[in-house]
């Protein structure tokens, strides 16, 4: 089989490299949705995951009088522990708390926390911004309820990858701006935090393997109005002020269209004298939290990613 170079080809890990060329293109995943979403809700999860101490679902009230499902994820019995508030990944179209239990089952070992999983709305049956008022009242719900969830309230984080990392940025912001719980720290991995389709990454990387320009762009349209497009909570880079959000932990992979949006968050925050740790990690596609049992280098993604969560709950600041 001949080599595959260019569009990001050549600079892929070996393991993401052969991962890739094996799953061969996706297609426009707008003009095929029902079949994607019915492939990730089938997809066996894998023989590896780590132990949980237990798995459980509840349902709680959404913003709009729809029933909201979570999925609480727990590595241990112990009571006091924090809590990461997960986004699942999937253009605001697609996946569920079911297809990501893996991400959120590696997370809970990898940071010691329960992890509540949030089985948000999804467009286009509900356009964005519904995906993050459903973020915000899962936030609201958990906080509420620290005690019967045996979890430390002041410890409370968000996180998410693609989709899912653009709404672990727009939900602090909510919060923040509403007068809502208070976030300990937020994980963007790969997020949609901005819209420029003139970034270099989008630029160097539009025929990309994994994602690719013509994706980008009709998941987006997919997801919602142009006009509801505007706002901070559907795309978090247009937020004026930043100043008071939650310290950040953010991810990217080289050979992603997208990349640059998350790395300009991030930039943004630190001008805000938000504490930020910015990590891009060399020969990864977008997506890559999500193979994490078949990627070297994710597995060290989610390691360190993990590690310095356990670190910031260990040593909360005091004021």
């Amino acid at each position: 089989m001949t080599k595959r170079t260019g569009d990001g080809w050549d600079l892929l890990d070996p393991d993401v490299y052969d991962l890739l060329a094996a799953r061969g293109g996706t297609g426009n995943m707008a003009e095929n949705l029902d079949q994607i979403r019915e492939y990730l809700e089938t997809l066996p999860y894998p023989e590896s995951l780590p132990e949980m101490a237990s798995v459980e679902w509840v349902e709680i009230d959404g913003p709009d009088g729809d029933r909201l499902p979570l999925q609480i994820v727990r590595p241990t019995d112990e009571r006091g522990g924090p809590a990461i508030v997960y986004f699942h990944s999937g253009g605001m179209v697609m996946g569920s708390a079911k297809s990501s239990y893996p991400v959120a089952a590696h997370l809970a070992h990898g940071s010691g926390a329960t992890v509540i999983n949030v089985d948000y709305r999804l467009a286009p049956d509900h356009p964005v911004p519904a995906q993050a008022e459903d973020g915000y009242a899962a936030l609201c719900w958990v906080a509420a309820n620290a005690d019967e969830l045996g979890i430390d309230p002041a410890r409370i984080a968000t996180c998410g990858d693609s989709a899912g990392g653009t709404l672990a940025a727009a939900v602090p912001q909510l919060s923040r701006d509403r007068g809502g719980p208070a976030v300990f720290a937020q994980v963007i991995a790969y997020g949609g935090c901005d819209f420029d389709l003139g970034a270099e990454s989008v630029r160097e990387f539009a025929n990309a393997p994994g994602l690719d320009f013509v994706n980008v762009t009709s998941l987006k349209r997919l997801a919602g109005s142009a006009e509801a497009h505007e706002s901070p909570y559907v795309v978090p880079m247009l937020a004026r002020d930043l100043s008071g959000l939650p310290q950040a932990i953010v991810v990217t992979g080289e050979v992603d269209p997208i990349r640059d949006w998350s790395e300009r968050y991030a930039a943004r925050l630190r001008e805000a004298r938000v504490q930020v740790t910015l990590t891009r990690y060399p020969g990864l596609h977008h997506g890559f939290l999500m193979r994490v049992d078949d990627l070297a280098r994710a597995r060290l993604a989610m390691a360190e990613i993990g590690a310095l969560l356990r670190a910031k709950f260990a040593h909360p600041l005091p004021w």
